[in-house]
């Protein structure tokens, strides 16, 4: 503990000067992290008999909310204030070399970008060491779960290679590519400024990178992500690509039970989530609209045909649903459907009767002001992550992330996956509910031996690894009767 405590306190300290090479410096700090928090975990976990360890919790005051948690979360959330409003407090400059903290990854940014470190470098950095950390400590408190190792190293390996690295490389090998996301695992809604003019722009400019960036998002967007959740559920993304569910696993794991298993906090959840879905997408109808109306010559189609297409492809989609799954779809995900279409064709209608060039009467910019502070900054980063020690490791996927809710639907929908329970053999301890943090009450549906197919099911898995008596099992199968309770007695159905 004490040699990862001099590793932090060495980067907390970064701004005093040291006469100390600053790779050196650098290489020292992270190697002490690194090596105390190895061997903190091993003696945390490494001579116990394999099998999970969730002793204490509600003890301890740093998972149960205590004054040590509270502290945390004010830090983490001060520093993500920092991040987004005021990096000058961390040391970056803009006209001049940055200082402080932002200065001291300069070593590491230069090596793999050839450029000084910016407040985002310093985060992407500190972002993935996290997920790094405190993944070997997640494999080894559940290494006796194959499933919970694989998907650790998957989300390890997603987070490091091509959200951290491969933007970097690529960047240092193409200086003169226009800049544009290079993270090819993240995708629109998440990567909600994917349609954005200065993005679009970015990857039709950039040769043959920027079209293959271009036409692979597209792909990952309309075909390759419905099919991968067709066949594993949202799980594919959420727990084993995501670098927020990532971090939210590895570094939030020991905070997954302070989340909400109230029904109040479901339904709040559902409003709110499908809300964000239907922001996104308005943001990224009036982007596009503007960007072909502006860049006609980069542009295949016309604005027309393109909000006709929307039009009818959502007419399509609501109209489909409605007939197939009248029964079985929550209001929540109707009233989004509804509204979207709803607004859409109030605003075109109106549009083409007073001639406003604008398809929502506001500029596009002005949209993505408001879903880049309130969603993209605001939620996803300072509560998101800020939030962990306080709310549950899980409070963005739950309430504020648009591609778990676009997951959610496509995985309640028609995906084969499916959390299968054996009521005859649960005995009601509430492991699985306590650490389910996504908020589900897992006993509930245990208890009278239902399937769990819920949209926030991200497929983690930990319910079934935590139950004593092997009670749930995630599997794939048919899509029909997935839904429906078992016809046999359980004796615990009243």
């Amino acid at each position: 503990m004490s040699l990862g405590l001099i590793g932090l306190l060495v980067l907390c300290l970064n701004g005093i000067p040291l006469f100390v090479n600053a790779t050196l410096l650098f290489a020292l700090c992270f190697l002490s992290m690194t090596l105390g928090g190895i061997l903190y975990f091993k003696a945390l976990y490494g001579s116990t008999l394999a099998g999970i360890k969730n002793d204490g919790v509600w003890f301890n005051a740093l998972t149960s909310k205590g004054i040590s948690g509270w502290i945390l979360g004010l830090v983490l959330t001060g520093f993500y204030i920092a991040i987004y409003w005021f990096p000058e407090l961390l040391g970056y400059r803009t006209e001049t070399a940055s200082v402080g903290l932002v200065a001291f990854f300069d070593p590491l940014s230069v090596l793999l970008n050839g450029k000084l470190a910016t407040q985002w470098f310093m985060y992407g950095t500190l972002y993935t060491f996290a997920i790094l950390l405190f993944g070997i400590k997640f494999i080894w408190k559940y290494r006796s779960n194959p499933y919970q190792i694989f998907r650790t190293l998957s989300v390890v390996f997603f987070q490091l290679c091509f959200a951290f690295l491969l933007p970097e490389l690529l960047s240092k090998l193409n200086p003169e590519m226009p800049y544009f996301s290079k993270d090819i695992k993240n995708m629109w809604p998440l990567n909600y400024y994917f349609f954005d003019a200065w993005h679009l722009e970015g990857m039709l400019n950039g040769k043959s990178i920027g079209q293959f960036f271009l036409i692979f998002g597209l792909l990952m967007i309309f075909v390759i992500s419905p099919l991968l959740t067709y066949r594993f559920g949202k799980r594919w993304y959420c727990s084993w690509v995501c670098g927020c569910g990532g971090l939210a696993e590895t570094a939030g794991d020991p905070f997954r039970q302070l989340s909400s298993k109230k029904i109040s906090v479901w339904k709040l959840e559902r409003w709110m989530i499908h809300f964000v879905l239907v922001f996104v997408f308005i943001t990224t109808v009036a982007v596009v609209w503007s960007f072909l109306g502006t860049q006609p010559e980069l542009s295949l189609v016309t604005k027309e045909r393109f909000i006709l297409v929307v039009v009818v492809l959502l007419l399509l989609i609501l109209l489909s649903l409605f007939i197939k799954h009248k029964n079985g779809f929550p209001k929540d995900a109707k009233y989004t459907l509804i509204s979207v279409v709803s607004i859409l064709l109030t605003s075109i209608g109106l549009h083409y009767f007073s001639g406003q060039q604008n398809i929502f009467f506001f500029e596009s910019y002005t949209f993505q002001k408001w879903y880049g502070f309130g969603i993209g900054a605001a939620f996803s980063g300072v509560l998101g992550v800020g939030f962990y020690p306080l709310l549950g490791s899980r409070v963005w996927c739950r309430f504020g992330c648009p591609m778990a809710a676009l997951l959610g639907l496509q995985q309640r929908l028609f995906s084969r996956f499916r959390i299968t329970t054996n009521g005859g053999q649960c005995i009601s301890c509430g492991n699985c509910s306590t650490y389910c943090e996504m908020g589900i009450d897992v006993r509930a549906y245990a208890q009278r031996g239902a399937n769990i197919i819920r949209s926030s099911c991200v497929g983690c898995g930990i319910c079934s690894a935590v139950c004593p008596r092997g009670v749930l099992k995630l599997e794939n199968g048919p899509l029909e009767n997935r839904i429906t309770n078992p016809t046999y007695p359980l004796g615990n159905t009243l």
